[in-house]
């Protein structure tokens, strides 16, 4: 199995784990499996895993607790939530603990493998940005090389799809971009209806920037329609 990549499966369902694992393995990846969140964490630390797919409702630690600890370890591995609670609140808080996507049950997948190779794409371009220059406004730069966003040379400690949101901002001249967009740029895939990603993901940019660097503001809203750049003061 040489060079293939390595999805950490956490579910207790196993007739749903086997699923998944068994279409991840025709693949061409390598598969870990746990059945509850205290066995996935473990695992998730020893293997280091390239992706992890996780269920919330789980015995002995659940999804949220599993996020946070995995993400107070590790801000790099892509976390894709799968999970039967379908409300808009648990999608938000999922997102906004640390998780990188979230897939309702019943799925199919078709959907979960091609989420599964768009978030492996995006983190084989975080390691190798050739071809991506540097953004520079306001006392900020924003970092491809590094991964990171930078005010006045102090890192925001962005996790790697923060900075592809703020990334994926600052390189449209200032013009507006659709949430479509970012989502499309960012996530790899089309974004679907009332999907709250990059809502969620833009206000914990901002909170990294308003911490990092007090009294500017780089992120305007355009209702509506989406987001742009534009490095100001409040009150401008």
């Amino acid at each position: 199995m040489g060079g293939a990549q390595t999805v950490l499966i956490v579910e207790d369902d196993e007739a749903i784990a086997e699923s998944i694992a068994y279409h991840l393995r025709k693949a061409g990846f390598r598969t870990l499996q746990a059945s509850d969140g205290g066995q996935g964490l473990r695992l998730a630390r020893q293997q280091r895993p390239d992706l992890v797919i996780l269920d919330l409702m789980l015995p002995q630690l659940d999804g949220w607790r599993f996020t946070e600890e995995l993400r107070a370890a590790d801000s790099r591995v892509p976390v894709i939530v799968c999970s039967a609670r379908t409300s808009e609140y648990d999608r938000v808080h999922g997102l906004e603990l640390g998780a990188d996507d979230y897939v309702t049950k019943p799925f199919s997948m078709k959907e979960m493998l091609a989420r599964v190779n768009a978030h492996l794409r995006r983190a084989d371009l975080d390691r190798s940005p050739e071809g991506r220059t540097a953004v520079e406004a306001g006392g900020l730069r924003i970092d491809p090389e590094q991964v990171q966003a930078f005010f006045d040379g102090s890192s925001l400690g962005l996790t790697p799809r923060e900075f592809e949101v703020l990334y994926a901002l600052a390189r449209a001249d200032g013009k507006p971009v659709p949430r479509e967009r970012v989502y499309r740029d960012v996530w790899g895939y089309e974004m679907m209806r009332g999907d709250r990603s990059v809502d969620v993901f833009v206000r914990k940019v901002r909170q990294k920037l308003g911490r990092g660097a007090p009294g500017k503001s780089f992120i305007q809203t355009h209702y509506g329609v989406g987001y742009r750049f534009e490095p100001s003061a409040p009150g401008e």
